[in-house]
């Protein structure tokens, strides 16, 4: 009987993670396939002779999980479960890619939100400055 239950057990651990691990997969597919710079900007567009190819960086990533059953001693089993899962796609429009007469020139978007951090930084850089400057004159 033990190892009856023992083998079914392992066949439901083996069953489990390959029904993770295949989900996983599946849905990084799927959402890779549709992380592109269309996300961000659409198709490109062509009229009076100009095509404007959008230009995006795009990145993503997913976690994983599974569980298992332990065995417990005195020769009890302790049942076990296990999940998991998780992923995100992040797109960040760059630019765009304008063709006029045969030339190409890549032109970048300029983006008010990413100066942000760097406004931050220089604001705190600022005042711990001047309140070191502070402390050595008084």
């Amino acid at each position: 009987m033990d190892s009856e239950t023992s083998r079914a057990m392992r066949e439901a651990e083996e069953a489990a993670s390959g029904r993770i691990d295949d989900f996983i997969e599946n849905l990084a597919s799927r959402v890779g396939m549709r992380a592109s710079a269309n996300a961000v900007f659409g198709d490109a567009v062509t009229r009076d002779g100009v095509t404007v190819i959008p230009v995006a960086k795009v990145r993503w990533g997913f976690g994983g999980g599974s569980g298992r059953g332990t065995d417990g001693k005195d020769g009890k089993i302790d049942a076990g479960e296990g999940s998991g899962g998780g992923g995100g796609v992040m797109a960040s429009p760059l630019g765009y890619i304008e063709i006029r007469d045969g030339d190409a020139e890549f032109r970048r978007i300029k983006d008010p939100g990413s100066m942000v951090p760097l406004i931050l930084a220089g604001t705190f850089s600022m005042w711990v400055g001047l309140r070191s400057l502070r402390h050595l004159f008084h």
